[in-house]
């Protein structure tokens, strides 16, 4: 397929067009790439807009809440007159137009064992942005299974944590070698019993939509195999190897 630039785009991503390590070409496989967003709250926020942003052409999201009052701090797509509304269906105006050349599909659910084949399998890079353990692990599963590049991040008061599976590589360990579900609670994840600060949202999901741009352009270096923990409150970061365990 070939593609060409019109006066707008070049204009549009001249800023990541003029950068040596992307260029025309690499403006491309942004147009060309397909990523999908699970969950729009504090990390699929952030993470949508600046895809679209970067010129993604295709951008699924998908979340079954509506906004509340209590999402505002972090979830930077909204505001005050989009409460009870849809998250996936105000996203996507919001997304819009900020890009209207960026195809949002949107899928006002739940994912689950059902759903989750038909869903993921129509892109090629996915963010988990979920609040859950068991989506977490669902989506885990799923990208191992089909070779899917993930991007994992939690948050907790101010504190996260990101991974990046490349699961085309055998090798790779997944989320099953740090988090054991015998061990875990999803108090972990719940912003409502734990806090979280909203520029830590921010940040986390702008990180995953860095790692994205990155795989899609292959370039620089990713977390595959370790994980990423940071402190924000004590300025800690740390990078932590994951070690494949056996029959996972």
């Amino acid at each position: 397929m070939i593609l060409k630039f019109n006066k707008n785009q070049v204009k549009r991503f001249s800023r990541q067009i003029v950068l040596k390590d992307i260029g025309v070409l690499g403006q491309k496989k942004i147009i060309q790439s397909k990523v999908l967003i699970i969950g729009m709250g504090g990390l699929g926020c952030p993470a949508a807009e600046y895809l679209t942003r970067a010129g993604v052409g295709c951008l699924g999201i998908i979340d079954s809440d509506n906004i509340d009052l209590s999402n505002l701090h972090r979830q930077s797509l909204y505001d005050i007159d989009d409460i009870n509304k849809s998250k996936v269906t105000t996203a996507k105006k919001k997304l819009k137009k900020i890009n209207s050349q960026t195809k949002v599909d949107y899928y006002k659910t739940k994912l689950n064992f059902y759903n989750c084949e038909k869903i993921i399998k129509k892109y090629d890079y996915i963010i988990d942005g979920s609040d859950n353990f068991e989506t977490k692990f669902l989506i885990n599963d799923f990208c191992k299974h089909s070779k899917k590049f993930l991007v994992t991040a939690a948050i907790s008061k101010f504190d996260g944590h990101i991974f990046t599976f490349n699961f085309k590589n055998k090798k790779t360990p997944c989320i099953r070698s740090f988090f054991q579900e015998e061990k875990i609670s999803d108090d972990m994840l719940n912003c409502e019993n734990e806090g979280i600060l909203g520029t830590v949202a921010g940040i986390m999901g702008s990180f995953q939509a860095n790692e994205v741009l990155k795989k899609i352009l292959s370039i620089g270096n990713d977390l595959n195999g370790y994980i990423l923990i940071l402190d924000f409150l004590n300025l800690n970061f740390r990078k932590v190897r994951l070690n494949k365990i056996k029959n996972v």
